[in-house]
Order: structure tokens, then C-alpha cells, then sequence
């Protein structure tokens, strides 16, 4: 899913648009155990609680693409009788009516998700009316031709409440407040099926974690039976790896600093695009070569990638270039530049020793003290 149909899906989770018709939930306890289960027709809530699902809801459809929300592809053995996809389709097909269905899903998450801590599972069953659109993208309300019947799971963590004092308005006295235990925003979480080109795909899903470097491989694997792509920070990781035995004696400054800027470039270009820049091991080789890498330090190139990350792995290109700043470290100094003014930058040999050369101007600070 990209972030237009992300987005498409999150503005009905609204009171005016709601798609929600059922909502069921499971409490565990930090013993693995079932504490209460609920089943409620969701327009039925009273109206502060059910704001407060909404919520929740669209916190599993926020974050960054390729960070917090990970499009996940169903292996095909997860789709016949038995498999994790296969009990999805029928959390979906039942609506969230079916006792026994549920009950397999909340064992299948309790027995796999490891948290120190009581925690809410939490069902929604939702269906969308998919408005036509025009040539021009304008949408037909009334010139709908398919439903998108979906879930969304979240795990959300439920702590005790801080003990504090608080006013008592009734009594017109400062006193204890009680301490209740209060659900937190989700952890984990999925939609199943994915949107994709404004329609149902039951042969993938979008995963949301809010902790994306603690990516519950257990659940992902045992709940969804998806196969996680690399973390946002073991693809900073395994590229910077990439480049370093890639070029050995030559990852100079100046090569290191182009790729850096060629990077940015390939951002920069397709900002406005709804997902982000990806790179294969194609697109990493043309880079290096773009970059001014020599072609015989690329033999190897694809068995090499294919190590360390996987022969189909994509790397997210905002995952492996920072765009906020260009950063320059050695044991004893750490230099931070604009990623605009690399140029200001440069080694240059100075009374034989190697260094690096910064070209200031008229305003220069050090410890907040502007010096001449």
C-alpha cells in the first residue's frame, strides 16, 4: 500500500464515515492469561468510547512507509487450510461472529507475543464502500463497484496509571487519585487485506510497529506467517557494509560523500511520489557505478548483496541516506554538516598531514560565541 490508499482507508476511521461494524477484544494478563473477551456491535458504544477505538484504529495506519508500516506478502503455503493467511480470511468472512475463530486467533497471538505485561487484542471488522473515480480523480459517491471487507488488529499494552494527587471537584478537596488501568496506544498491529490500486488483496497486508528496531518476529511469523524485511536500522547497517567491503582501499571522503549526495538526489526527485525510493541490488550497483565506482570492484557485486540481505531485499532509501544532516566522525571529533553544503567540506594534504578543510564565512560560532 502506498500513502495515498493508506490515507484513503485511515479518513473513514471518523464518526461522520466509520466503516467499524464489530469490535471484539481480548485481555491478557502478564501470565498469558485470558482475563475477559467482549463482542460489541460497534455504533452501539457510547460515544466517548467510541472515539477513543478510533483512535487506536488509525494509529495502526500511521508512521512512515518502509519504517513503521511494512507492506507483507503472504507465502503461498499460508493461504490453504490451516495457515495463518487462511484464518484471517475467516476472521474476515465471519465477521468477527464466530466464537471459535476468534478463540484461535487470540491462542495463536497470546502463545507468540511476548510482552512483560498485561495487553488488549483488539478486533475490528470494517467494510468500505469504494467510490468510482473520474478520469480527473474526482470521486462518485453513488458509482461504487466494489466493498473493501477488511480487519485491523492491534496489540496494545495496558498499564496502571500513574499514582498522583488530583482535584476532586465534588468535594472541593485535593486528594489520591485512583488508580486505573489505562489502555495505551498499539504496539503492533495489521490491516488485512491490503488496498492496493483502490482495491481488496487478500495476498497481502499492512503491518504497523511502533518500535520498528523491535520488530516481533514471533508474532509476524507465527500470527501472519509473513516474512519481515530488514529493520530501518539493519538496512542503514547492511549498506553502509556493502560499501565499505565493496570499495576497501578506495571508500575515500569524496566517493563516500557522493554516493551520500546522489542519494539525497534520488529523494529528493520523488518526494512527491506516494511510496517511497527502494533499491535492489541493481539499483545499489548503478548507484556505485554513478558515483564514479569502478566496475571490476563490482564483480561479485550480487552474491555479495544477495549475503547479506537477501536476494530479493530492498532497502528503503530513506533508510540508508540521512537527509537531515551529513555527518563526518573520527575517535576524537564529530563535524555535522548541511546535506546541501558537502561542498564546504574537503581533504585536502596540509604540511604532509591528511586533513579535513572546512570553508567558513562570515558567521562562525563556537559554544554559541560568534568569533571573528
Amino acid at each position: 500500500m502506498n500513502k495515498k490508499e493508506i490515507s484513503e482507508i485511515k479518513k473513514q476511521y471518523t464518526q461522520q464515515r466509520c466503516p467499524v461494524e464489530r469490535i471484539c477484544g481480548c485481555y491478557v494478563d502478564g501470565e498469558k492469561n485470558k482475563k475477559t473477551l467482549f463482542r460489541e456491535a460497534f455504533l452501539s458504544l457510547p460515544e466517548e468510547v467510541f472515539f477513543k477505538y478510533l483512535n487506536i484504529a488509525r494509529k495502526v495506519m500511521s508512521g512512515t512507509i518502509g519504517k513503521n508500516l511494512l507492506n507483507m506478502d503472504f507465502p503461498l503455503e499460508t493461504e490453504s487450510e490451516g495457515g495463518t493467511q487462511a484464518l484471517l480470511m475467516k476472521l474476515r468472512y465471519t465477521g468477527l461472529k464466530d466464537d471459535s475463530v476468534l478463540e484461535e486467533f487470540y491462542d495463536n497471538v497470546i502463545n507468540s507475543y511476548y510482552y512483560v505485561g498485561n495487553y488488549l487484542i483488539l478486533l475490528m471488522h470494517a467494510v468500505y464502500d469504494i467510490p468510482g473515480k473520474t478520469s480527473d480523480g474526482i470521486e462518485m459517491e453513488d458509482a461504487s463497484d466494489e466493498v473493501y471487507d477488511h480487519i485491523i488488529c492491534c496489540i496494545c499494552p495496558v498499564n496502571l496509571a500513574k499514582p498522583c494527587l488530583s482535584y476532586n471537584e465534588f468535594e472541593n478537596c485535593f486528594a489520591s487519585r485512583q488508580q486505573d488501568w489505562l489502555v495505551e496506544n498499539p504496539l503492533i498491529g495489521f490491516l488485512f487485506p491490503a488496498f492496493h490500486d483502490r482495491s481488496t488483496d487478500i495476498h497481502s497486508l499492512l503491518y504497523y510497529n511502533q518500535k520498528p528496531e523491535a520488530p516481533a518476529d514471533d508474532f509476524v511469523d507465527c500470527v501472519l506467517g509473513c516474512v519481515p524485511p530488514l529493520t530501518a536500522g539493519s538496512q542503514k547497517e547492511t549498506f553502509q557494509s556493502l560499501v565499505e567491503e565493496t570499495l576497501g582501499d578506495e571508500c575515500s571522503y569524496e566517493l563516500v560523500r557522493t554516493i551520500h549526495e546522489n542519494l539525497n538526489e534520488m529523494i529528493e526527485e520523488q518526494k512527491e511520489e506516494p511510496m517511497p525510493v527502494v533499491l535492489d541490488s541493481h539499483d545499489v550497483k548503478n548507484l556505485l557505478i554513478q558515483s564514479g565506482v569502478e566496475e571490476e570492484k563490482l564483480s561479485g557485486f550480487d552474491e555479495r548483496f544477495g549475503e547479506a540481505a537477501g536476494e530479493r531485499a530492498q532497502f528503503v532509501a530513506e533508510n540508508v541516506a540521512n537527509t537531515r544532516k551529513f555527518e563526518i566522525k573520527t575517535p576524537d571529533v564529530m563535524i555535522q554538516v548541511n546535506p546541501a553544503r558537502t561542498d564546504l567540506v574537503e581533504t585536502k594534504i596540509v604540511d604532509g598531514r591528511k586533513c579535513l578543510v572546512i570553508e567558513l564565512n562570515d558567521s562562525v560560532e563556537v559554544n554559541g560565541i560568534s568569533v571573528k
